[in-house]
């Protein structure tokens, strides 16, 4: 027990090596990030003060929508602003503290985007497949209750894996070879027991993550089973198409995280993963406000009355 006070002590930083170790890249690589991460802010908060100001915006799909436009804010926050603070600094480092911080908002933002989805899949669900009923089941009280929840669950979740892995011993390596602190190097750098980790991630993660999964696929089943019954085409593509953003969104989304984080643990590695994340963390966000406006008619003349 001694020995593991002493090495949590004598970890007071860790070494963030970012992207790249080569000058002319890292260059290239702050610009790039800068830029994507700007047009992450603005497109997402554009969104969001679209749907605020729209009154016939004010409906349950694009509430949910200024929640997750919301969360993909905040999700880039956690990780860009550092790298780019370092990059200008000269600095690769992080504290202690600090770098769990980071591990736990990005693990609240991450599970956020997780919910959201599966909600606004719920959502699209009612709307395609009951479309009569939807007002009556859909009331405010009930989306309310569902972003409270996911919002309450998304924290609980990650204080229990920031406090697990805040009791982790580390060892005089203190190198992440990462842009932030992520739950995979982080456990990499221990020296201590790893295993209640790994089956709290496989047991608890796997599960919350596996769940809200399992009900956008079934929503989608439901959603296709219904649209299969329209005798027209025209109406078929009218119900998919308020379905196609959300889908574009969702395979990106899952895509980059099954890469990430349900493969073995031999075959993680920063060459593999970190483009996996970077996906999820810096280009998923930004794309969001781009996939759900370009195809939505209501979306772009609130955007256009902005004067923007």
């Amino acid at each position: 027990m001694p020995m593991v006070q002493t090495n949590q002590s004598n970890v007071s930083v860790f070494l963030l090596l970012g992207l790249s170790w080569q000058p002319e890249q890292q260059q290239l690589l702050f610009v790039l990030f800068l830029s994507m991460y700007l047009a992450t802010v603005l497109g997402n908060l554009l969104i969001i003060l679209a749907i605020s100001t729209d009154s016939r915006l004010h409906t349950p799909m694009y509430f949910f929508l200024s929640n997750l436009s919301f969360v993909d804010v905040c999700f880039s926050s956690t990780a860009v602003p550092k790298m780019l603070v370092n990059h200008v600094l000269g600095s690769q480092t992080i504290s202690f503290s600090g770098c769990f911080t980071q591990l736990y908002f990005l693990i609240v933002f991450a599970y956020m985007d997780n919910f959201l989805l599966a909600v606004m899949a719920y959502d699209r669900h009612v709307a395609v497949c009951h479309p009569l009923h939807y007002t009556g089941k859909m009331t405010p009280q009930l989306c309310a209750l569902l972003v409270t929840l996911s919002w309450v669950i998304a924290n609980l979740h990650a204080l229990l894996h920031t406090l697990l892995m805040a009791q982790l011993s580390f060892c005089a390596d203190k190198t992440i070879p990462h842009f932030f602190c992520d739950v995979v190097p982080l456990r990499k750098l221990s020296c201590s027991d790893t295993h209640l980790n790994d089956m709290m991630i496989l047991i608890v993660a796997g599960l919350l993550m596996i769940a809200p999964f399992i009900c956008i696929l079934v929503s989608y089943i439901l959603i296709a089973c219904a649209i299969l019954k329209v005798p027209s085409t025209k109406g078929k593509w009218k119900a998919f198409s308020t379905c196609g953003s959300h889908l574009a969104v969702v395979s990106l989304f899952y895509g980059t995280i099954i890469a990430v984080y349900f493969n073995p643990a031999s075959s993680h590695s920063a060459t593999t993963d970190t483009p996996a994340t970077v996906l999820y963390t810096v280009v998923t966000p930004m794309l969001n406000p781009f996939i759900y406006s370009l195809r939505n008619k209501d979306l772009k003349g609130a955007l256009r009355k902005l004067d923007l």
